[in-house]
């Protein structure tokens, strides 16, 4: 958790500041989970600190969601789109 931690302070992925009046804050919690190697013993333990999003609410909280994730499906198709020369609409 401390590594984890001084890794989003050394990045300047975060700051701590006082929440504006009238705001509330969201909740966080940690996510544990485990790295293996092949051989089934455990690598490395990894732990990320993650936003409770279920207590956001649209309009107050945030204005609109977006997503830069695109599915593996999504890029299968468009490879063999490209391979084979299909013209997309």
């Amino acid at each position: 958790m401390f590594a984890e931690l001084g890794a989003l302070e050394q990045n300047d992925t975060w700051s701590l500041t006082t929440l504006p009046q009238g705001k509330h804050a969201i909740g966080c919690k940690w996510v544990y989970k485990n790295k293996y190697r092949v051989d089934g013993t455990i690598e490395q333990y990894k732990a990320h600190l993650v936003a409770k999003g279920c207590t956001q609410q649209e309009g107050i909280d945030y204005l609109g969601t977006f997503s830069y994730v695109v599915k593996l499906v999504h890029k299968v198709l468009l490879a063999l789109a490209t391979i084979n020369g299909w013209s997309l609409p």
